[in-house]
């Protein structure tokens, strides 16, 4: 009996990493990358940050920054190094913001001109600084979108702010301001109404005025 449960363990310990590797790839946190996607107990979630830590004492480890795709949750989770981890495999693809239908956000891939909407939800913050024909990166994953992912920062135009002072420059104060997709941020006083700015898409963030 002893041989018995042994042997079948290999054999499915075999099996299992044969079918992982057919059908569900599978890394160790050694392989751990900004972007790869892991799936853990069903979820789908994308790795921000890691850092492989090695202590004086014990066995090393990974510290990582997780971000659930689908709900935007962040989390902090500790995987001791060489734990093999399930990843998934998300399609990116820049796709061009045709316009909202008004229920939907219209999609189109540029290689094959199919149109695909998503859902505000699933858009999120995103729509605040997203234009009609700007590109977008938009991830699929078994045909269903995740999420959409602006660049690091976009150029929008000031549409309304109350007239700045001369002198403010050396305050530091702030103001709001509204931009052209409609989105309201902080922006230093002396800018005016019809600036062009510099946003940071990730957190609403004034980057700088474009000339």
């Amino acid at each position: 009996m002893l041989g018995g449960p042994r042997a079948l363990g290999a054999a499915v310990a075999g099996t299992s990493d044969d079918d992982a590797k057919a059908s569900t790839p599978v890394a160790t946190t050694n392989d751990l990358k900004n972007g790869m996607v892991l799936n853990l107990e069903g979820q789908l979630w994308s790795v921000v940050e890691f850092q492989h830590v090695k202590p004086g004492k014990g066995p090393a480890f990974v510290r990582t920054k997780l971000k659930n795709v689908t709900s935007g949750k962040t989390v902090d989770k500790t995987f001791n190094a060489g734990t093999k981890v399930e990843t998934s495999n998300v399609d990116k693809r820049t796709m061009q913001y045709l316009y909202n239908d008004g229920t939907d956000f219209v999609f189109m891939d540029p290689d094959t001109y199919d149109q695909i909407p998503v859902a505000p939800e699933v858009v999120g913050d995103a729509a605040k600084y997203m234009l009609e024909n700007q590109e977008a990166v938009v991830a699929r994953h078994d045909g269903n979108v995740l999420f959409v992912e602006l660049p690091a920062s976009v150029v929008l135009e000031i549409t309304y702010t109350e007239p700045g002072l001369q002198g403010d420059r050396s305050t530091g104060g702030t103001k709001p301001a509204t931009l052209e997709t409609g989105a309201e941020i902080s922006v230093p006083l002396f800018l005016e109404q019809g600036t062009k700015v510099k946003v940071d898409t990730r957190d609403g963030s004034y980057l700088g005025r474009v000339n």
